[in-house]
């Protein structure tokens, strides 16, 4: 119970967190989307690094290097976490704020898809009709963008495999995210380097508060991802999935309210079907939950 109470304080706080994120990146500007991505590689990595120090887990850092299969885990989750992250913050700094956060609306019923696929689960028959709804949804949106809603495809995916992937490493959430981030820091450091000889590097050359600002993307990317690893640890999918709700309301009304961004008829259907969608899966799943208890519970008084 301890464990499930934990777990559910640190899935509030990561979503919490990532439901503000859309106010932070346009702050960035005008470092672009691969720049502040390659920033939040390695000023994570940083960060992690002192609270590798602090937490005295360097021993746990340098054991899974020699770990073949985590470290396998940890390599693929670090390649779709950057996706994750490039996808979104391209999105909210190119005026697609509310279509990242129909990613994260829709990623519960990615990670019961990917359930079904990976694992060989079995969907129940509401899970099955919430799915559904959801395809119908996605249709109904790409009709109205003209396209596929590829930036929250691209969020619900990579998001709902590192959700998987953790869970299936089961590791501390400190040295894993450490592996996570210095399997990305050449690639960012490169990126990076680059820019400079060629110019275009924004940091440093855009003042103290810009500077900082893209410093601090480590910051604001570690907390909340070391909440979350926390909570994947301790909570089951269906508890994740539940969780996620908080941040895409959050992005949502952000992007609806703060940035104005239009919200056509048809775009107001596809988002109620998705939501339709989500009570859907939340009430079967509730119920289910309900009923796994009551069972335990009737064959501890057997």
């Amino acid at each position: 119970m301890d464990e499930s109470r934990s777990g559910l304080a640190l899935g509030v706080g990561a979503y919490l967190c990532w439901g503000l994120f859309p106010l932070y990146w346009p702050l960035l500007e005008p470092a672009g989307a691969l720049e502040a991505l390659s920033h939040r590689v390695v000023w994570s990595l940083g960060f992690v690094a002192i609270l590798l120090t602090v937490t005295r887990r360097w021993d746990a850092f340098r054991v899974l290097w020699r770990d073949p299969v985590r470290l396998l885990f940890l390599a693929l989750a670090s390649v779709v976490i950057a996706i994750n992250w490039g996808a979104f913050i391209w999105g909210v700094t190119n005026g697609h704020v509310i279509e990242t956060s129909l990613g994260y609306f829709i990623n519960p019923l990615v990670t019961v898809l990917l359930a079904v696929l990976v694992l060989g689960e079995r969907l129940r028959p509401v899970q099955w009709v919430a799915v559904g709804v959801g395809a119908v949804a996605v249709v109904v949106l790409t009709v109205d963008y003209g396209r596929l809603p590829y930036v929250a495809l691209a969020v619900a995916a990579s998001f709902a495999i590192y959700g998987f992937l953790k869970k299936r490493a089961q590791l501390g959430a400190i040295e894993s995210l450490a592996v996570e981030t210095a399997l990305l820091t050449p690639v960012a450091v490169g990126y990076l380097v680059f820019l400079q000889l060629t110019g275009s590097l924004v940091f440093g050359h855009e003042g103290t508060a810009n500077a900082l600002l893209l410093a601090g993307t480590g910051v604001v990317t570690a907390v909340p991802l070391l909440l979350f690893g926390g909570a994947a640890t301790r909570l089951s999918l269906t508890s994740l999935g539940l969780l996620q709700y908080l941040g895409p309301i959050l992005q949502f009304v952000f992007g609806l309210l703060v940035f104005g961004e239009e919200m056509s008829p048809a775009r107001w259907a596809g988002f109620v079907l998705v939501w339709l969608a989500l009570v859907l899966f939340t009430a079967d799943a509730l119920r289910a939950r309900r009923r796994v208890l009551r069972e335990a519970a009737e064959n501890v008084a057997c």
